[in-house]
């Protein structure tokens, strides 16, 4: 039996698509056959991505998704599976970070930090878990980072999400591996992107930079094929894994 990274067939959900990782995450995705739902607080934000992708042959459709509001994440499966179908894939995606001295964190940062990145993230894969199960399998892939194992400074309530989302995760893998649902986490490093750009050209950024073995920062498309393998029948017997592309920081 062969394996590819073909995703013909299949719906995938993409969370926080509205911008970063998340456009390109659902772009591969369509690339690689599936039919994309983009969710996002802002539905307007999701126009050109979804035009775009219908241009270059693919399927999307668009929802507006608060992963924080159950009510929302359930309006918001109910329209996509009507116009895409079943949800077999899940990229839980959406998050946000507060950088900030651990001293000057506030309690409203750390609510809307661990509100969006470790509940939303909870909400929302066991909503389509629900649903996964019922229709006899999926996969699942939460987006962590490089900080739920490893630490820099100013992210606190940033890292401990992340962290906390890998444990979920690994909970999740393993009551669900029983039910054909696979669940894994994507750890990326520091990936260039119009959000971070200016501070990865900084000279803390710069600092930063010496830390990785390979001496550059991650682009978008480092990510693709770790996406594909866990998003695909080729990662079919992974489950429970932190999947690391970091070019090496973690190794300092």
């Amino acid at each position: 039996m062969t394996t590819s990274f073909d995703l013909a067939g299949k719906t995938a959900l993409v969370t926080g698509a509205s911008q970063g990782l998340g456009q390109r995450f659902a772009k591969v995705l369509a690339g690689a056959g599936a039919k994309v739902g983009l969710a996002a607080r802002q539905i307007d934000k999701l126009a050109a991505l979804e035009a775009e992708i219908r241009d270059g042959g693919g399927h999307a459709s668009s929802v507006t998704l608060d992963v924080t509001a159950p009510e929302s994440i359930a309006l918001a499966l109910d329209t996509l599976v009507s116009t895409l179908g079943p949800i077999d894939i899940l990229i839980n995606n959406a998050g946000i970070a507060v950088t900030k001295p651990l001293l000057e964190q506030t309690e409203q940062d750390w609510d809307s930090v661990l509100d969006t990145n470790l509940k939303g993230a909870f909400l929302t894969a066991q909503a389509v878990g629900r649903r996964m199960v019922e229709q006899g399998g999926g996969c699942i892939v939460n987006i962590a980072s490089v900080l739920a194992v490893g630490v820099i400074g100013q992210l606190g309530p940033y890292a401990a999400s992340k962290a906390a989302l890998w444990q979920l995760t690994r909970t999740m893998a393993l009551e669900l591996a029983r039910h054909q649902v696979r669940v894994n986490a994507l750890a990326p490093g520091y990936i260039e992107t119009d959000i971070n750009r200016d501070f990865l050209e900084s000279p803390a950024g710069q600092r930063l930079l010496q830390r990785i073995p390979q001496r550059r920062f991650g682009q978008a498309e480092d990510l693709d094929g770790a996406l594909l393998l866990l998003a695909s029948d080729a990662g079919r017997y992974i489950t429970g894994s932190l999947l690391v592309v970091d070019g090496g920081m973690l190794l300092t």
